[in-house]
């Protein structure tokens, strides 16, 4: 279970990776692929070709961090909201839970906040 705080942005990497990369070849990633910091303490996501493994890299001011699953039976749903011609797309941490429990959430939507209702 991931508890990220809402100052973490999560960035999904479009393209697969290959999941031999390390903490080296996975920042060198988020450098070159996702256009970010390596090391802003956001959390960078990569699937392999199959989607059937997710390896995350994230910095924590002493080091960095990678979290890796493999799926035993099935592949990760992953879903694109964004603009196909970027390199990566932004996912909210209850996304990616979601995600990493198996929930497909293509065509999904978010139910609007009480406030949301209220002023519209």
């Amino acid at each position: 279970m991931l508890n990220l705080p809402p100052s973490v942005r999560v960035f999904v990497a479009r393209e697969p990776v290959d999941m031999r990369k390390s903490f080296d070849g996975l920042s060198g990633q988020v450098i070159d692929v996702i256009d970010e910091d390596p090391q802003s303490g956001h959390l960078f996501v990569f699937f392999n070709k199959r989607r059937t493994h997710v390896k995350a890299l994230v910095w924590d001011r002493s080091g960095y961090w990678i979290l890796y699953k493999r799926l035993e039976n099935g592949r990760f749903n992953v879903f694109d909201r964004a603009n196909e011609r970027t390199n990566s797309f932004e996912l909210t941490a209850s996304e990616l839970a979601l995600l990493l429990d198996g929930i497909d959430l293509r065509g999904s939507r978010r139910r609007l906040a009480h406030d949301d209702l209220t002023s519209a």
